[in-house]
């Protein structure tokens, strides 16, 4: 074998076509709303991680969990690479008419891509976050927030941060 590209192989690279039953698909006890998704700082530097915070509410009758999870999309990439690729996720308990905020870090690994060893890139970057995968379609109502951050600076390899 000598096409080693994942272009067509994986759901992460199918193009527009979404999976039958993608990461967190599924039905739940009650719905939950988010908001307030805070990215910090929106502008960073090639090799800093980048600080994420989200309200989560339940807004049903019952007490339940959901899976938060973060997904990446790169804007401009020098390489193929995923319609979106998840970088964090956490089963969250949540009280009936309670809420919560939520932290996370997406680590600069998190954004390497390969070109012949991992590097790092800047450009503008979306980070969604939410209890389903952007563009889902589901039965049940689940809401997925999202926002931009720029990475600035020149692009290096992984190992020289």
């Amino acid at each position: 074998m000598e096409n080693y590209t994942m272009e067509g192989r994986t759901y992460r690279y199918y193009g527009q076509e979404a999976p039958l039953y993608p990461f967190g698909y599924g039905l739940s006890y009650t719905t939950f709303r988010y908001r307030d998704l805070v990215l910090s700082p929106p502008v960073l530097p090639v090799c800093a991680n980048l600080s994420v915070s989200v309200v989560l509410e339940n807004t049903g009758l019952r007490d339940s969990e959901e899976v938060v999870q973060l997904y990446l999309r790169w804007e401009q990439s020098s390489v193929p690479v995923p319609r979106w690729q998840l970088v964090a996720f956490r089963r969250v308990p949540v009280l009936a008419g309670q809420e919560t905020k939520l932290s996370f870090q997406v680590l600069a690994e998190q954004r390497a891509v390969w070109v012949q060893d991992w590097h790092l890139e800047p450009g503008t970057f979306t980070l969604f976050a939410g209890g389903q995968q952007p563009g889902q379609k589901l039965q049940a109502p689940s809401e997925v927030l999202s926002a931009q951050f720029s990475v600035t600076g020149a692009a290096r390899p992984l190992s020289g941060c």
